[in-house]
């Protein structure tokens, strides 16, 4: 048979890279032990492998699917499965964070509000202690007549 090439393949995939990768997979299959749907005719495997996409003996899905599934390391069972799992075990952290998140709010809040409540009581404090000294001002003698001298 006249060589192949990957020219003569090209019109069956979109690119190239597309048409090496399905190729390669394909060559990888022979070599392994799986089938050619086409006679041997002495070729390498790779060549029989461009034969029988040329001559579309395999369609191009199934070689697509063969190399998906050659390269997916988890099913879409897996994955849905793995998901839920996640999906559960982030509401139970949540759950578990939640509860220690209200616990760490609520006792901010008691210290926010023992805070306000010492400036309340040092400033009440300050103020008594600011008319004291304002009442032992007016009630000296010496203060009332310093006032009736400035006047």
């Amino acid at each position: 048979m006249a060589r192949i090439t990957v020219e003569d393949c090209i019109d069956k995939f979109p690119s190239r890279f597309e048409l090496v990768l399905v190729a390669a997979n394909r060559a990888r299959k022979l070599h392994s032990g799986e089938e050619p749907t086409l006679e041997r005719d002495n070729d390498k495997n790779t060549v029989i492998a461009l034969r029988e996409i040329s001559q579309q003996s395999i369609t191009t899905d199934q070689l697509k699917n063969d190399l998906i599934l050659e390269y997916q390391t988890s099913t879409f069972e897996e994955d849905t499965d793995l998901n839920e799992n996640e999906e559960i075990a982030q509401d139970e952290t949540s759950n578990e964070e939640g509860s220690s998140i209200d616990d760490k709010l609520i006792e901010d809040q008691n210290i926010n509000l023992t805070e306000d409540k010492k400036n309340s009581e040092d400033l009440l404090n300050n103020n008594s202690d600011d008319n004291l000294d304002n009442e032992q001002i007016s009630s000296n003698p010496v203060s009332e007549n310093l006032g009736d001298l400035e006047n």
